[in-house]
Formats: structure tokens, C-alpha cells, sequence
């Protein structure tokens, strides 16, 4: 196992520590960790300090997009480095317009906030519409309607706006202005609106609530319904967005346009970044000093965010992701109907949950990791598949294999 210095207070080694060590005296215990540490990753495959490789069907949680390393990404990232790390947004730098000017025209939005997560582009989103909304309506607007087994993030705001106990315990006092929708009919949105709602904000595909698509037609009628309210409907395209669903964003594919959309995850290919984009008429209520970060946009993840979209400009790209859709899909189905132990299979493009009928995803999880396939839970009766974009027909076949024999 590769071993982490130590230092003393005059920077001299004293002793090698395993890193498992460090991390468990030094790092907060936020992580359940797995009993396995990467040291490398390539296309989609990581492996482990003993040279063992593992087919990564996490994409670090829907994030290497690409695959590990892809050579594009390293060469502009590398470029960038070489010229410069960052600057405050104070000044401009060609990166992150140029970057700007492309996710635009790409998601069909007029203007972008750059931020560093899903959580803070998820945040910038909130005081977005409570601010166009007070602008607009009148100062008692500000109430945010959320769904049922939603997740928006870990901090006070989006860990608020996210409709799961779990995640909230022991955090309070949790912030007001947010009210929970327990069901995806129109009926019960129209219950849960007041006069001080505001927007709307839905993940189109729940990632951490157990990959739960909404139904095109419900988020249809939520779309008109919002636009009939003078409500902002807000997509939630953290996971979903930059390719996963087989298009740029999920809503292209569904057809229905929001006024703001997040994307976080995928968008830089691995460096931390996260966007919000909206329509001209909300974004121009972001005026200097309104809203700001300090890393958003850095030139480093802007550059390796513009080559991941050179290369999934390429012709031919998402027609290669929805075959591999096609048949990942037709193979858990196969495996479900074989098996009495599964009962759903869900998902869009390379995101899909396969629901078991016992608690028992964890282990799962742990048997696949031990025959060489690294998946997710999604909650613990659901498995999450989350393959890289780049993922061949044999590569899905041996997850499937792999997964099968995982099951017992």
C-alpha cells in the first residue's frame, strides 16, 4: 500500500503513515468509506495500490463524464495551468467567456452564473428567483415549492430545499421559505402553491432519492401550469445534465424548457465546477455585487469544460450514448425478468436504479466491488448505474455479467 508522509513542525519526514490511517485520525468522518483506495484511473477504469482494476460504473458519482483522464482534458487543463491558475472575477479572462458563450447557445439559456458545485449553483438559483420574484411581484414572494425524495445539496439552503428527514437531522434551526410536494400530480402541486410561492425547482431524474424519473407528461403540465402561475419552474440538472441523459440536458430531450437550470457534476470532466443558466429576463436581476464566488469559473475547469464539449460536439457522440442506453437497459431488463429479487428497472440514457425487493443494495454494492464493478446505492433497496459516456458494448456486458453474478 503507498505510504503518506508525515511531517513534523520543521517539515521533515519523521515516518510514513498508510493513508487509510491519516484519514481516519485527520479527516472528519463524513464518508462511509469502502475498503479501497484508488490511485489511478484510465477510460473507465480505476486501480487500486495493488494494481487491480475495477470497472467504474460511479463515473465518480455521474462526474468523469468522460472517463478518467481523458487525454483532451488533461492536455487543456495542463495547457492552463502552464498560464494561469486564477484571477479574481474582478478581471476577465477568455476561458471562462468563451465557456460561457458555448453553454448558453448549448442549453438554449441566454446568460450563466459559474460556481464550483452543484450545491452552490443549486443556491445561486434560489436567490435568483426570490429575487426576480420580489422584483416582479412584491416583496412577499420568496417561497420555494420542492418534491418528495429530492436532493439539491448539503448546505443550509439546498440541504433545506432537499424533501429527505435524513439529510436535515440535526440542523436545525433550517431555514423558512421552502414547502415539500409529496406526490407528482398537478393536483397537489395546486395545493402546495400560496401567494408567496415563487418557483418550483424539480430534478427531471431524482439521483440520490432512488433514480426516480418524473413523468414527461406531469412535468408538461408543471411547465404550463408554472407559466400560466408567472412561477419560474427551475430544473435541477446537477446529475442529470452534460450528456448524461443522452442529450446536452435532460430537458432537451424531454422538450420542456425551464426558465433557471443547475449543472454541476460532469460539466468540467472531474475539476470542480458548477453553472446556473436562466432566461434574459430573470438573469438580468444578477447585478454587481448581488451574487459572487471566488472560484467560479476558474480558467482551469473552464478550459477542460470547453474541451469535454469539443469532444462530445463530435458528430455522432449521443447517438453512440443512446445505443449503449439502448442496451444497458434491454440487459437489466432481461436480468430483472429473469429474477424475482427486482423489482423495477428506471432511468434515462446512462442513468438507471435498479430497485431489489430487499434492503439489501449495500451488499450488492460490496459483492459487485469484489468481483471488479464499482456501483452505487441509491437508498438502501436500489442500485445505481452511472457509467461513463465512453462505455463500449462489452464494457455493459460485463457489468451486467458481473452484476448477476452479484446477486447471487
Amino acid at each position: 500500500m503507498p505510504e503518506v508522509h508525515k511531517w513534523n513542525t520543521r517539515q521533515q519526514v519523521v515516518e510514513q503513515v498508510p493513508a487509510q490511517t491519516l484519514d481516519a485520525e485527520y479527516v472528519m468522518h463524513t464518508y462511509a468509506r469502502q475498503p479501497l483506495q484508488i490511485v489511478r484511473g484510465e477510460g473507465v477504469y480505476v486501480f487500486d495500490e495493488q494494481g487491480r482494476a475495477y470497472l467504474d460504473f460511479t463515473s465518480g458519482i455521474a462526474v468523469c463524464g468522460l472517463g478518467h483522464c481523458h487525454p483532451a482534458l488533461v492536455a487543456a487543463a495542463t495547457d492552463q495551468l502552464q498560464q494561469l491558475w486564477h484571477i479574481s472575477n474582478i478581471y476577465l479572462t477568455a476561458p471562462q467567456a468563451e465557456l460561457a458563450a458555448r453553454l448558453t447557445k448549448m442549453s438554449g439559456m441566454d446568460q450563466v452564473f459559474f460556481a464550483n458545485s452543484g450545491a452552490e449553483a443549486n443556491e445561486a438559483a434560489i436567490k435568483l428567483a426570490r429575487r426576480y420574484s420580489k422584483q416582479k411581484y412584491g416583496a412577499h414572494k420568496g417561497e420555494i415549492l420542492t418534491f418528495a425524495h429530492s436532493f439539491h445539496g448539503r448546505t443550509i439552503a439546498t440541504v433545506t430545499a432537499t424533501a429527505q428527514p435524513k439529510y436535515q437531522e440535526g440542523f436545525g434551526p433550517l431555514p423558512g421559505g421552502f414547502r415539500y410536494v409529496e406526490q407528482a400530480t398537478i393536483q397537489a402541486v395546486k395545493e402546495a402553491v400560496t401567494e408567496k410561492t415563487s418557483a418550483i425547482l424539480i430534478e427531471p431524474i431524482q439521483g440520490e432519492g432512488g433514480v426516480r424519473p418524473f413523468p414527461t407528461e406531469f412535468l408538461h403540465e408543471l411547465r404550463e401550469f408554472c407559466t400560466r402561475m408567472g412561477l419560474l419552474l427551475i430544473f435541477d440538472e446537477v446529475q442529470t445534465g452534460a450528456g448524461r441523459t443522452g442529450a446536452w440536458l435532460a430537458w432537451q430531450r424531454l422538450g420542456i424548457k425551464p426558465d433557471i437550470v443547475t449543472m454541476a457534476k460532469s460539466l468540467a470532466g472531474g475539476l470542480p465546477m458548477g453553472a446556473m443558466l436562466a432566461v434574459q429576463e430573470v438573469a438580468q436581476v444578477f447585478t454587481p455585487g448581488t451574487h459572487g464566488s471566488t472560484f467560479g469559473g476558474n480558467p482551469v475547469a473552464a478550459r477542460a469544460a470547453l474541451a469535454l464539449m469539443d469532444v462530445m460536439s463530435a458528430p455522432g457522440f449521443f447517438e453512440q450514448v443512446r445505443r449503449r442506453e439502448q442496451q444497458l437497459y434491454g440487459e437489466l431488463v432481461k436480468l430483472a425478468a429473469l429474477r424475482e429479487d427486482i423489482v423495477d428497472v428506471r432511468g434515462l440514457g446512462l442513468m438507471w436504479g435498479m430497485q431489489l425487493k430487499t434492503p439489501r443494495a449495500g451488499e450488492v454494492v460490496e459483492r459487485c466491488r469484489e468481483l471488479g464493478l464499482l456501483v452505487l446505492t441509491a437508498g438502501p433497496d436500489t442500485l445505481r448505474l452511472l457509467p461513463p459516456l465512453i462505455v463500449s458494448q462489452k464494457d455493459v456486458e460485463l457489468a451486467v455479467n458481473i452484476l448477476q453474478a452479484a446477486l447471487g
